[in-house]
């Protein structure tokens, strides 16, 4: 059983609950049937939302360890930005009472931090185009030490169980902490239920469901497709916004999950945010996750993972079979 006792574990699953239940209400305010496809107000009120929550949170819990996040308020600060500011300020405040535009600035720059011997990793929104759409997107935490993820914590406010699509539903909380499993607990239920997470034990190449995301654009979608004819894979693949595939792996509804380099984009190195949380709960039910080398993600050297190019996710027991397939279509 994972150790709730733990403050790193404790802090992590707190703040992204909190977090989690934060985006989700301003995502019922204002992602409405009058919302224009081109408004993207609500993602960006709710990113910076959740990244000032989760740096005051931190201020008060762990002051001295630098926080690593997608955003910073240099934006927010600018007078086209104001009433943006004030939203989000409005929203803290219905939390954190003593909240202020200046506040928010300070606690949104908490993100700012560098990558040291620990940190903290956030990604607010992963997933802002399933965001806008009402459907699957993350937030996503983890703590790093070393260069390794000590705890990751995906908060999956449109999942249930950690891999059934369920928009009215209560939502999943994934936690992992290094040697001590996967698991998943409800979002919306303050609670100590947790249910261990296991990839799937599949080894037939054929039957490997790929999972994919409905966006291209941080893929080579192409290219996965000649991935699969090259596995000689036959199921149906399962679509998915955000970093929530990696819960959908750990929870053994899907056996692969590849981030190839995007075609003029050979040079692209993954962010941290993107892939902490995930990586460690897949690996802690069970699964392998590299880069398309097969060398392991170092989270050590920056806010880029530099030493890695794209990432290989599977159960495990197709590893071995995905690496060769990309060595055969040369990804």
């Amino acid at each position: 059983m994972i150790n709730l006792n733990k403050p790193e574990t404790a802090f992590a699953l707190n703040a992204v609950r909190q977090a989690s239940l934060l985006v989700k209400h301003i995502q019922s305010k204002m992602v409405t049937s009058a919302l224009t496809k081109d408004d993207r107000s609500p993602v960006t009120v709710a990113d910076f939302a959740a990244q000032a929550l989760v740096g005051y949170l931190l201020e008060q819990t762990f002051p001295s360890v630098s926080l690593v996040g997608e955003e910073n308020s240099k934006v927010l600060q600018t007078p086209a930005e104001q009433e943006t500011l004030l939203t989000i300020t409005r929203f803290l405040s219905e939390t954190i009472p003593q909240t202020t535009p200046e506040k928010v600035c300070v606690w949104i720059d908490r993100g700012a931090g560098e990558v040291e011997n620990s940190y903290w990793t956030l990604d607010p929104i992963d997933g802002t185009k399933g965001f806008l759409r009402g459907m699957q997107y993350a937030i996503a935490l983890a703590f790093v030490v070393d260069g390794e993820v000590q705890v990751g914590v995906l908060g999956c406010p449109n999942l249930t169980d950690g891999y059934k699509v369920n928009l009215d539903g209560e939502g999943s909380l994934l936690v992992a902490a290094r040697g001590e499993g996967s698991w998943v607990t409800p979002l919306t239920k303050t609670t100590e239920q947790f249910k261990r997470l296991r990839v799937s034990e599949r080894v037939d190449h054929s039957q490997a469901r790929l999972l994919r995301s409905f966006e291209s654009g941080h893929t080579n979608a192409g290219q996965i497709d000649y991935f699969n004819q090259a596995l000689g894979g036959e199921a149906e693949p399962v679509r998915m916004d955000s970093q929530a595939k990696y819960g959908v792996l750990a929870a053994g509804q899907g056996e692969i999950y590849l981030r190839l380099l995007s075609p003029g984009r050979e040079d692209y190195r993954e962010k941290v945010w993107d892939q902490a949380a995930g990586s460690l709960i897949v690996e802690a039910a069970g699964g392998k996750v590299t880069d398309l080398d097969g060398k392991p993600l170092d989270f050590s050297i920056g806010r880029r993972l530099i030493n890695n190019r794209g990432v290989c996710v599977t159960n495990g027991n197709l590893h071995t079979a995905a690496l060769q397939a990309l060595r055969e279509i040369d990804a």
